[in-house]
Protein backbone atom coordinates (compact mmCIF):
# COMPACT_ATOMS: atom_id res chain seq x y z
CA UNK A 1 0.00 0.00 0.00
CA UNK A 2 2.81 1.96 1.14
CA UNK A 3 4.77 1.55 -2.41
CA UNK A 4 1.13 2.26 -4.27
CA UNK A 5 1.32 5.45 -2.88
CA UNK A 6 4.75 6.55 -3.58
CA UNK A 7 4.61 5.40 -6.90
CA UNK A 8 1.54 7.65 -7.55
CA UNK A 9 3.05 10.53 -5.55
CA UNK A 10 6.51 10.30 -7.79
CA UNK A 11 4.14 10.11 -10.94
CA UNK A 12 1.98 13.31 -9.97
CA UNK A 13 5.18 15.51 -9.64
CA UNK A 14 6.76 13.74 -12.76
CA UNK A 15 3.32 15.43 -14.28
CA UNK A 16 2.87 18.82 -12.30
CA UNK A 17 4.57 21.58 -14.73
CA UNK A 18 7.63 23.42 -13.37
CA UNK A 19 5.98 26.91 -12.41
CA UNK A 20 8.69 29.54 -14.70
CA UNK A 21 9.39 32.95 -12.93
CA UNK A 22 9.72 35.86 -14.98
CA UNK A 23 13.00 37.89 -14.73
CA UNK A 24 13.05 40.95 -16.55
CA UNK A 25 16.54 40.80 -16.65
CA UNK A 26 16.53 37.69 -18.43
CA UNK A 27 14.16 39.13 -21.01
CA UNK A 28 16.46 41.99 -21.43
CA UNK A 29 19.26 39.76 -22.14
CA UNK A 30 17.66 37.29 -23.99
CA UNK A 31 16.27 39.40 -26.42
CA UNK A 32 18.85 39.57 -28.41
CA UNK A 33 21.01 42.53 -29.89
CA UNK A 34 18.50 44.67 -30.72
CA UNK A 35 16.14 44.06 -27.95
CA UNK A 36 18.94 45.30 -26.01
CA UNK A 37 19.48 48.44 -27.88
CA UNK A 38 15.87 49.35 -27.30
CA UNK A 39 16.05 48.97 -23.97
CA UNK A 40 19.82 50.93 -23.72
CA UNK A 41 17.83 53.79 -25.34
CA UNK A 42 14.87 53.98 -23.35
CA UNK A 43 17.23 53.92 -20.04
CA UNK A 44 19.07 56.76 -21.26
CA UNK A 45 15.76 59.14 -22.36
CA UNK A 46 14.44 58.31 -19.05
CA UNK A 47 17.28 59.28 -17.12
CA UNK A 48 17.39 62.78 -19.49
CA UNK A 49 13.47 63.14 -18.17
CA UNK A 50 14.85 63.50 -14.64
CA UNK A 51 17.08 65.48 -15.12
CA UNK A 52 15.24 67.58 -16.80
CA UNK A 53 12.19 67.40 -14.47
CA UNK A 54 14.20 68.09 -11.17
CA UNK A 55 16.44 70.73 -12.98
CA UNK A 56 13.44 72.76 -13.77
CA UNK A 57 11.39 71.81 -11.22
CA UNK A 58 14.11 73.48 -8.34
CA UNK A 59 14.62 76.09 -10.71
CA UNK A 60 10.81 76.91 -11.68
CA UNK A 61 10.68 76.64 -7.59
CA UNK A 62 13.35 79.31 -6.95
CA UNK A 63 11.64 81.58 -9.13
CA UNK A 64 8.08 81.57 -7.78
CA UNK A 65 9.57 82.77 -4.49
CA UNK A 66 8.40 86.25 -4.14
CA UNK A 67 8.21 88.77 -1.14
CA UNK A 68 4.87 90.16 -0.44
CA UNK A 69 6.29 93.20 1.14
CA UNK A 70 8.29 93.93 -2.60
CA UNK A 71 5.57 96.02 -4.34
CA UNK A 72 5.45 97.72 -1.00
CA UNK A 73 8.75 98.31 -0.90
CA UNK A 74 8.51 99.21 -4.33
CA UNK A 75 5.83 101.30 -4.25
CA UNK A 76 7.52 103.54 -1.75
CA UNK A 77 10.84 104.18 -3.13
CA UNK A 78 9.15 105.01 -6.57
CA UNK A 79 7.04 107.40 -5.04
CA UNK A 80 9.83 109.00 -3.27
CA UNK A 81 12.14 109.11 -5.68
CA UNK A 82 14.72 106.84 -4.57
CA UNK A 83 14.72 104.82 -8.17
CA UNK A 84 18.41 103.84 -7.01
CA UNK A 85 17.00 101.97 -4.15
CA UNK A 86 14.11 100.40 -6.11
CA UNK A 87 16.86 99.26 -8.38
CA UNK A 88 19.15 97.74 -5.97
CA UNK A 89 15.94 95.94 -4.16
CA UNK A 90 14.99 94.26 -7.45
CA UNK A 91 18.72 92.97 -8.45
CA UNK A 92 19.27 91.51 -4.57
CA UNK A 93 15.78 89.27 -4.89
CA UNK A 94 17.28 88.05 -8.55
CA UNK A 95 14.02 86.23 -9.15
CA UNK A 96 12.22 86.93 -13.00
CA UNK A 97 9.38 89.18 -11.38
CA UNK A 98 11.87 91.35 -9.62
CA UNK A 99 13.74 91.60 -12.90
CA UNK A 100 10.76 92.64 -14.61
CA UNK A 101 10.24 95.79 -12.47
CA UNK A 102 14.07 96.25 -12.77
CA UNK A 103 13.61 96.53 -16.30
CA UNK A 104 10.48 98.88 -15.66
CA UNK A 105 12.03 101.41 -13.07
CA UNK A 106 15.15 102.00 -15.32
CA UNK A 107 12.93 103.20 -17.96
CA UNK A 108 10.91 105.07 -15.79
CA UNK A 109 10.90 108.54 -17.17
CA UNK A 110 10.16 107.60 -20.79
CA UNK A 111 6.48 107.49 -22.11
CA UNK A 112 4.65 104.66 -20.21
CA UNK A 113 4.24 102.75 -24.17
CA UNK A 114 7.95 101.71 -23.93
CA UNK A 115 7.76 101.21 -20.79
CA UNK A 116 5.18 98.74 -21.00
CA UNK A 117 7.40 97.48 -24.52
CA UNK A 118 10.57 97.21 -22.17
CA UNK A 119 8.62 94.57 -19.49
CA UNK A 120 6.77 92.29 -22.25
CA UNK A 121 10.16 92.14 -23.97
CA UNK A 122 11.93 90.98 -20.86
CA UNK A 123 8.86 88.93 -19.82
CA UNK A 124 9.17 87.12 -23.12
CA UNK A 125 13.25 85.89 -22.29
CA UNK A 126 11.91 85.23 -18.69
CA UNK A 127 9.23 83.08 -19.88
CA UNK A 128 12.52 81.20 -22.31
CA UNK A 129 14.40 80.60 -19.84
CA UNK A 130 12.04 78.84 -17.84
CA UNK A 131 10.73 76.49 -20.28
CA UNK A 132 13.87 75.69 -21.32
CA UNK A 133 14.66 72.35 -21.82
CA UNK A 134 10.66 71.37 -21.04
CA UNK A 135 9.72 71.06 -24.80
CA UNK A 136 12.65 67.70 -24.54
CA UNK A 137 10.08 66.10 -21.83
CA UNK A 138 7.64 67.03 -24.43
CA UNK A 139 9.61 64.84 -27.31
CA UNK A 140 10.27 61.81 -25.01
CA UNK A 141 6.73 61.25 -24.03
CA UNK A 142 6.17 61.28 -27.74
CA UNK A 143 9.30 59.22 -29.00
CA UNK A 144 9.66 56.33 -26.05
CA UNK A 145 6.05 54.42 -26.84
CA UNK A 146 6.84 54.63 -30.60
CA UNK A 147 10.32 53.15 -29.44
CA UNK A 148 8.79 51.31 -27.36
CA UNK A 149 6.81 49.71 -30.25
CA UNK A 150 9.53 49.83 -32.52
CA UNK A 151 11.55 46.98 -30.63
CA UNK A 152 7.83 45.20 -30.33
CA UNK A 153 7.81 44.88 -33.95
CA UNK A 154 11.52 43.83 -34.34
CA UNK A 155 11.05 41.43 -31.20
CA UNK A 156 7.95 39.62 -33.80
CA UNK A 157 10.05 39.68 -36.56
CA UNK A 158 12.85 37.85 -34.96
CA UNK A 159 10.51 35.31 -33.88
CA UNK A 160 9.00 34.53 -37.12
CA UNK A 161 12.42 34.22 -38.72
CA UNK A 162 13.59 31.57 -36.36
CA UNK A 163 9.91 29.71 -36.73
CA UNK A 164 10.95 30.44 -40.38
CA UNK A 165 13.81 28.51 -40.07
CA UNK A 166 13.19 25.70 -37.82
CA UNK A 167 11.21 24.39 -41.17
CA UNK A 168 7.70 25.73 -40.21
CA UNK A 169 7.27 24.05 -37.08
CA UNK A 170 6.02 26.12 -34.65
CA UNK A 171 7.65 25.68 -31.12
CA UNK A 172 5.21 27.21 -28.44
CA UNK A 173 8.52 27.93 -26.20
CA UNK A 174 10.49 29.63 -29.24
CA UNK A 175 7.24 31.25 -29.72
CA UNK A 176 6.58 32.45 -25.94
CA UNK A 177 10.45 33.98 -25.82
CA UNK A 178 9.90 36.13 -28.73
CA UNK A 179 6.59 37.40 -28.02
CA UNK A 180 8.01 37.87 -23.94
CA UNK A 181 10.74 40.05 -25.73
CA UNK A 182 8.75 41.52 -28.07
CA UNK A 183 6.21 42.91 -25.23
CA UNK A 184 9.35 44.25 -22.46
CA UNK A 185 10.20 47.15 -25.13
CA UNK A 186 6.66 48.10 -25.46
CA UNK A 187 6.29 47.84 -21.36
CA UNK A 188 9.67 49.95 -20.62
CA UNK A 189 8.12 52.42 -23.52
CA UNK A 190 5.03 52.94 -22.08
CA UNK A 191 7.17 53.50 -18.95
CA UNK A 192 9.30 55.99 -20.18
CA UNK A 193 6.46 57.69 -21.83
CA UNK A 194 4.02 58.27 -19.46
CA UNK A 195 6.54 59.43 -16.22
CA UNK A 196 7.70 61.98 -19.36
CA UNK A 197 4.30 62.61 -20.13
CA UNK A 198 3.40 63.61 -16.25
CA UNK A 199 6.88 65.41 -15.31
CA UNK A 200 6.31 67.97 -18.95
CA UNK A 201 2.53 68.64 -17.25
CA UNK A 202 3.77 69.47 -13.68
CA UNK A 203 6.41 71.85 -15.24
CA UNK A 204 3.80 73.21 -17.12
CA UNK A 205 1.74 73.96 -14.61
CA UNK A 206 4.51 75.88 -12.40
CA UNK A 207 5.65 77.61 -14.99
CA UNK A 208 2.29 78.79 -15.97
CA UNK A 209 1.74 79.93 -12.11
CA UNK A 210 5.04 81.95 -12.13
CA UNK A 211 3.92 83.65 -15.78
CA UNK A 212 0.76 84.80 -13.88
CA UNK A 213 2.77 86.07 -11.07
CA UNK A 214 4.42 87.97 -13.30
CA UNK A 215 1.79 89.55 -15.35
CA UNK A 216 0.17 90.54 -12.50
CA UNK A 217 2.99 92.13 -10.51
CA UNK A 218 3.71 93.96 -13.84
CA UNK A 219 0.32 95.57 -14.06
CA UNK A 220 0.68 96.76 -10.50
CA UNK A 221 3.91 98.31 -11.40
CA UNK A 222 2.21 99.95 -14.21
CA UNK A 223 -0.85 101.00 -12.46
CA UNK A 224 1.83 102.21 -9.76
CA UNK A 225 3.29 104.61 -12.67
CA UNK A 226 -0.29 105.94 -13.81
CA UNK A 227 -1.21 107.09 -10.14
CA UNK A 228 -1.34 110.77 -9.74
CA UNK A 229 1.25 112.23 -7.74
Amino acid sequence: MLSFFQENTALLEETIPEEKTLSIYKLIMDGGLGGQIIISILFILLAVAIYIYFERFFAIKAASKVDKNFMNQIRDYVSNGKLESADALCKSKNTPTARLIGKGISRIGKPLEDINTAIETAGKLEVYQLEKNVSVLATIAGAAPMIGFLGTVIGMIVAIHEIANAGGQIDIKMLSDGLYTAMTTTVAGLIVGIIAYITYNHLVVRTDKVVYQMEAKSVEFLDLLNEPV
